[in-house]
């Protein structure tokens, strides 16, 4: 993991705390939709689950909690390397905010 130290980096603690949390809001919504594609292949008959709507509904439900507990132990990294990425694109964005004249264009 290609992480900024906080020491050099101008990514506040609030920033920082916002990109964490959507970059594991993705990682469990790539989650969720793989487990949902695994159950999808998964063929049950008659003597488990029963088959219909009520077997659907239990797969998908089965489907987003598997997801949830793979994100909440830790994910399988996606968010550690989306944080990365994330955190150079803030601190560009931090960078060209400060480095524009606060007096306007035509003031020397």
């Amino acid at each position: 993991m290609n992480m900024i130290s906080p020491a050099t980096s101008s990514v506040t603690p609030a920033q920082m705390q916002r990109m964490r949390q959507q970059a594991e809001e993705l990682e469990g919504v790539f989650l969720n939709m793989l487990t949902k594609e695994m159950f999808a292949t998964v063929k049950g008959d008659e003597n488990f689950g029963g088959g219909g709507f009520g077997e659907e509904t239990w797969r998908s439900m089965q489907a987003e909690q598997l997801a949830n507990s793979i994100a909440q132990s830790g994910g399988v990294g996606i968010a550690d390397d989306l944080m990365s990425q994330m955190i150079a694109m803030q601190e560009a964005a931090n960078t060209s905010l400060t480095s524009i004249p606060s007096a306007g264009v035509y003031s020397k």
